[in-house]
């Protein structure tokens, strides 16, 4: 299974766009669609939307690769996408761990991972609403 175009507009209607770099919730830079810049990244120039996009995919790369060791084949595609979403947004041990709670306790766990830097943030608090009532749709 890999993420359809649903869940790409899921992911990209919580992350937006910005051609430049910007600092997250928690500080650190970002550009496009929810990119962590790396250190040895310049995106002094800014990026373009297709940039942003072939970059969205590539940081897919592992969200999926861990989806596809840790999810039941039961897992269906609006699952897939919620904890796609999740993963690419908080990463793959963030992920191991909510899942370590069980399968059956994600709508449950998924809403405890809504705080950036200590803080319950309104954002997150949506995000993680929406990626509960996915996986449960």
């Amino acid at each position: 299974m890999t993420i359809d175009q649903a869940g790409l507009d899921f992911i990209k209607g919580f992350e937006g766009f910005s051609a430049n770099v910007y600092k997250d919730v928690a500080g650190h830079p970002t550009i496009g669609i929810g990119h962590l810049v790396e250190p040895s990244e310049d995106f002094s120039a800014g990026i373009t939307l297709n940039q942003a996009e072939t970059l969205l995919w590539s940081d897919l790369e592992a969200p999926e690769a861990a989806l596809q060791r840790l999810v039941p084949r039961s897992c269906n595609q609006n699952q897939w996408n919620a904890l796609c979403s999740f993963a690419f947004n908080l990463g793959v041990g963030s992920l191991e761990t909510m899942l370590a709670h069980g399968w059956d306790q994600v709508p449950t766990q998924i809403l405890k991972w809504d705080h950036a830097g200590g803080k319950q943030v309104p954002g997150l608090t949506r995000r993680r609403q929406a990626e509960a009532a996915l996986f449960q749709s």
